[in-house]
């Protein structure tokens, strides 16, 4: 049996990830690479220079996802749009009782993969662990380590939280926008999943019993001293808040409300300039519309980034990403944490992340949280094992009380 499976390893990001666990998996760790091409994974073991084994497997193929999926413990896919090819492994994963990790930031999918296997999952033990790169590790840890040190110091629980983008360097991801293409498609011929998609909790084990905390938009321009009282001008919608924040309500939810009753949580980018937020907002708009509408269509295929490619090393090398999170307690007390890392965010940074979720479900058993099973979060599947695995990767990750 193999240890770690990465399945769409000749993929640009599959690839990061494949090396990264190269350089940073224990002697003696059994990892296979996996995907449809024998002679391309026979190449990219060749590049990396491992004598790793090779498993050759379509998407499509129930058959071939299951017989994967037996035969590891830890199974880490970068194929997607995961709405069209992820499917049948995460659900053969869940039957399996393997533990399983994903790159997802396409909501409609971990709904579905929520109805179908998360009991499945509570029953075999397997982690099916959605949404380990940068959708949504900072987001989800950061209001994690928050949530941590408050409850140490009996400072009450969260209120009003908000995740900003202080700083980022990065390319724009060809999977992302495939992504987005595809689950425009789904919503623009069902008006249902138009609503699932567009609901605060749509990622919720229980949306009947969700609190009512009023409009929560994912889109607005946000006063900055809203955020930090003193700060001048306002902060500009993030590109990824409406399934970020779908993930970390979700592990709020997971954890019996933990976080609080009155949790809110948004995010945001900072503004560099006088109308910045603005016209991020209105190119944001322009961007879906843009891509629902077939002419427009036509262009922005074109012109965005292809499915599978990806910038340099020296473009991987030099980004990086600082997000700040802000948040007041039920007692009025405020706390702020920083999760910051070097290397492109979607590529380098996101490779390291993925990478380290996979071994600390495979390496660091003692150290995970308590759960059973089922379709989780990386704060609710893996938590303190992912944060101290990040920190000895040269990520910042820290939380104080202001």
């Amino acid at each position: 049996m193999n240890d770690l499976v990465v399945y769409g390893a000749t993929g640009f990001v599959g690839a990061l990830v494949a090396r990264h666990l190269a350089a940073h998996a224990p002697a003696g760790t059994r990892i296979a690479l996996a995907g449809r091409s024998a002679a391309k994974l026979e190449k990219t073991r060749a590049d990396l220079g491992v004598d790793w084994p090779v498993v050759v497997a379509d998407a499509a193929d129930a058959d071939a996802m299951a017989a994967m999926a037996a035969d590891a413990r830890v199974v880490v896919t970068t194929v997607g749009p995961y709405a069209k090819y992820g499917r049948a492994l995460a659900h053969a994963c869940a039957a399996a009782g393997t533990d399983y990790v994903d790159l997802t930031g396409e909501v409609l999918f971990v709904r579905d993969s929520i109805d179908a296997n998360h009991g499945l999952a509570a029953g075999t033990g397997a982690r099916i662990v959605h949404s380990c790169g940068f959708d949504s590790v900072p987001s989800d840890l950061g209001v994690h380590v928050l949530h941590s040190l408050v409850q140490e110091n009996g400072d009450g629980e969260l209120t009003d939280t908000t995740l900003v983008v202080t700083s980022i360097k990065a390319g724009v991801s060809g999977g992302t926008i495939d992504s987005m293409r595809h689950q425009l498609d789904a919503m623009t011929k069902d008006r249902r999943l138009r609503r699932i998609a567009a609901g605060p909790y749509s990622l919720s084990p229980d949306r009947a019993a969700e609190p009512d905390l009023g409009r929560q938009s994912d889109s607005d321009t946000i006063p900055a001293n809203e955020v930090v009282p003193g700060l001048k001008g306002r902060l500009a919608p993030f590109v990824m808040a409406s399934y970020n924040t779908r993930i970390v309500r979700r592990s709020n939810a997971l954890r019996g409300w933990a976080y609080g009753r009155r949790f809110r949580y948004r995010e945001a980018m900072r503004a560099d300039w006088p109308g910045q937020a603005l016209a991020t907002k209105v190119g944001l708009g322009a961007l879906v519309v843009g891509m629902a509408l077939p002419p427009t269509r036509f262009v922005l295929d074109r012109l965005l980034p292809k499915p599978g490619s990806g910038p340099s090393e020296r473009v991987q090398r030099e980004g990086h990403f600082t997000v700040d999170l802000f948040t007041t307690t039920t007692t009025g007390a405020r706390y702020t944490a920083r999760m910051r890392a070097k290397g492109d965010p979607g590529y380098a940074a996101t490779a390291v992340m993925l990478g380290e979720s996979a071994l600390a479900l495979l390496l660091d058993r003692d150290a995970l949280p308590r759960v059973a099973g089922g379709v989780l979060t990386p704060a609710t599947a893996i938590g303190d094992a992912l944060v101290e695995r990040l920190r000895a990767a040269g990520f910042e990750i820290t939380a104080r009380r202001i």
